[in-house]
């Protein structure tokens, strides 16, 4: 499966630069699209439509502050990683914390960028995150194999652990889920890859893949899921420009 994504990837840059307009186009739909779907896994009820229009700053009737908020920082935090991929930044503790301060912005400052300091339980997850004492090592052993064994690996292999990996420590009070979508498509964009959105349609397949990893020690299928949306992504942007 990897020989494949690498040869779309390769077909893809072939194209480059791509049209202006296409360019534009394909990054404004992200936004949207990985903002709708990273929020509506987590709970948010704006629609699709709704997350566009929040995202121009138009406030839409019936929906909380918290979920315009939810929106607005997502999309922050997208830009915020362009950002540093575009610098060439290192995945450093301060970096996540940094995305996640952008995640919990005006929602729960308190929390925003700060490693939870009690102990919680995933709803529906086999799997108990360690204990809050343990989070700042835990974290600090994560940023280290992000530098030092994550390279040796296959980025699209690379980007699905680190995302595994941080959700199982689950550092955070709130906001792991979306903050761990980001440090994934930082991988990729990092590489060269395109960024991918799980749809909140496939919600059960993504939770249930994580638990497997979290519970077996066996990524394989949460690799494979990252992988199957990714070429389906390298296809998309293949047919567009």
């Amino acid at each position: 499966m990897f020989e494949q994504i690498d040869h779309k990837k390769s077909m893809l840059d072939q194209k480059r630069p791509w049209p202006v307009h296409t360019h534009r186009s394909i990054r404004e739909h992200l936004i949207v699209y990985w903002t709708y779907h990273s929020n509506a896994i987590e709970g948010n009820t704006l629609t699709l439509s709704e997350t566009k229009v929040a995202l121009e700053g138009i406030t839409v009737g019936g929906k909380t502050i918290q979920e315009h908020l939810e929106a607005i920082n997502h999309k922050e935090a997208i830009l915020y990683v362009e950002e540093i991929v575009q610098r060439r930044e290192p995945l450093s503790e301060w970096q996540i914390k940094n995305i996640h301060r952008l995640i919990l912005k005006g929602i729960h400052d308190e929390y925003a960028g700060t490693y939870r300091r009690e102990n919680v339980l995933i709803s529906g997850a086999r799997h108990v995150p360690p204990d809050a004492l343990q989070i700042p090592l835990l974290m600090e052993q994560f940023a280290s194999w992000i530098e030092r064994e994550a390279p040796e690996l296959h980025p699209v292999a690379g980007a699905a652990i680190i995302h595994s990996d941080f959700v199982k420590i689950h550092p955070f009070i709130d906001g792991n889920g979306r903050t761990a979508w980001l440090l994934l498509n930082f991988e990729l964009m990092k590489n060269g890859f395109p960024p991918i959105v799980i749809e909140k349609e496939q919600r059960a397949e993504y939770y249930s893949a994580l638990d497997e990893a979290h519970v077996t020690g066996d990524n394989s299928s949460f690799i494979k899921l990252v992988s199957n949306t990714l070429e389906r992504t390298l296809d998309q942007y293949l047919k567009l420009v």
